[in-house]
């Protein structure tokens, strides 16, 4: 099985360990399967080539013997589909999981990414004074609720971790140049536990890696 994942070849400071290439990569890495890396830089997002894997021109594609796929979280899905490390046994669970995981995406991530955009691309803009208040609440009440669901567990489906854990604290991981997470102790805890796993060590660390070899001469 020979498997390609695109990546960026450099991005600023602020984005490095968020890019969601490193969601499968880190599936990748829990489920075992070696994979190869396709880097990327920003004038090769509109080349036709390129477009033919992401038609947006985003990272992360991802190609599997002759097939393509884009998505992060749709990739995710189809790697733990295939593996027993991501995806729990019995239909009861794998259906909850499923659950999670696009609650993560749907649910979850825009909050989350609505006040890092107003954070991180507006700071200092005149209407982002109006408009940041409304946003926080809207994140610390999606960060109560998912507290509630994870307090007393571990992790989110059955006591074990699945895919659906994966992308939920890549999730929360946009929440990084805050201290919204910290603030909630469940969540604190569940993040640190989710990133004390090897796999996504191991993920981070190559993501990482990349962007230290190929940073601009300062």
């Amino acid at each position: 099985m020979m498997i390609t994942v695109s990546a960026f070849k450099w991005v600023p400071d602020f984005a490095q360990g968020l890019v969601r290439d490193l969601r499968v990569r880190w599936a990748l890495e829990e489920a075992g399967w070696p994979y190869e890396v396709l880097l990327i830089e920003s004038a090769d997002q509109g080349t036709d080539s390129y477009r033919a894997l992401q038609p947006f021109g985003q990272v992360p594609a991802y190609r599997e013997n002759g097939f393509v796929m884009f998505e992060s979280a749709a990739i995710v899905l189809h790697i733990a589909e295939r593996s027993d490390a991501l995806m729990p046994g019995d239909a009861a669970a794998q259906a909850l999981t499923k659950t999670w995981l696009f609650a993560a995406i749907n649910t979850m991530e825009p909050a989350f990414d609505g006040l890092a955009d107003l954070d991180l691309f507006h700071a200092g803009e005149d209407w982002v004074a109006q408009r940041r208040p409304a946003a926080e609440a809207h994140v610390k009440t999606r960060l109560a609720e998912l507290a509630a669901v994870l307090a007393g567990k571990d992790y989110l489906v059955g006591g074990r971790f699945t895919a659906a854990d994966l992308l939920m604290a890549t999730v929360l991981r946009n929440l990084r140049h805050t201290t919204l997470v910290a603030d909630e102790p469940v969540l604190d805890a569940y993040l640190k536990r989710c990133q004390a796993r090897p796999a996504f060590r191991k993920a981070l660390a190559d993501q990482l890696a990349t962007f230290e070899q190929n940073a601009p001469a300062a």
